[in-house]
């Protein structure tokens, strides 16, 4: 009976390390191709819209794989520079599959800092990519040299059904 329980006990572990969790799952689900469309600002530190594809890490850090602004700036190359940021998703309501969670994207270059905070909403579909709805919203701050200094003002990003990029463009690392 002890060698059923252990047994038992034994594959209840492996099959609980080998499930990915709600989280583990939404977190899988935000990766994707990003557009964001940014509002505020005026002159050279105004419209940072861009198009960016990512996937995250265990520890809800961002790994950027693309990026590229869609329009131009003399306080950014279009390419972007140097990206980071991080997205960690929880579940708001497992049974729909509703998940939200802080959102953080840096974009710098030049002496130049772009920094976006927001949350992301959405629904997983079985942890794949891309959400269903996702979206995320929140403000923005610009701190750096001349025109582009001390600018702020909201944006929205929405998660693209696509999950490819097709031309190239900044990777982050």
């Amino acid at each position: 009976m002890k060698q059923v329980a252990l047994l038992l006990l034994l594959a209840f572990s492996f099959t609980a390390c080998s499930n990915p969790t709600p989280t583990q799952q939404a977190q899988s689900a935000a990766a994707g191709i990003w557009s964001a469309e940014i509002q505020g600002g005026a002159g050279e530190a105004s419209g940072f819209s861009f198009t960016t594809e990512f996937t995250l890490n265990a520890n809800g850090s961002l790994v950027i794989n693309y990026f590229q602004f869609l329009t131009t700036s003399s306080c950014f190359p279009v390419d972007g520079g140097q990206e980071s940021g991080s997205l960690v998703l929880s579940a708001v309501n497992p049974s729909t599959g509703q998940v939200s969670g802080p959102f953080k994207y840096i974009v710098q270059a030049s002496g130049n800092t772009l920094t976006l905070t927001g949350n992301v909403t959405g629904t997983e579909v079985d942890g794949q990519p891309p959400l269903s709805e996702g979206s995320i919203t929140g403000n923005w701050t610009l701190k750096g040299t001349g025109v582009c200094n001390n600018s702020n003002g909201t944006f929205t990003m929405i998660q693209s059904s696509s999950t490819t990029t097709t031309s190239s463009g900044s990777s982050g690392t």
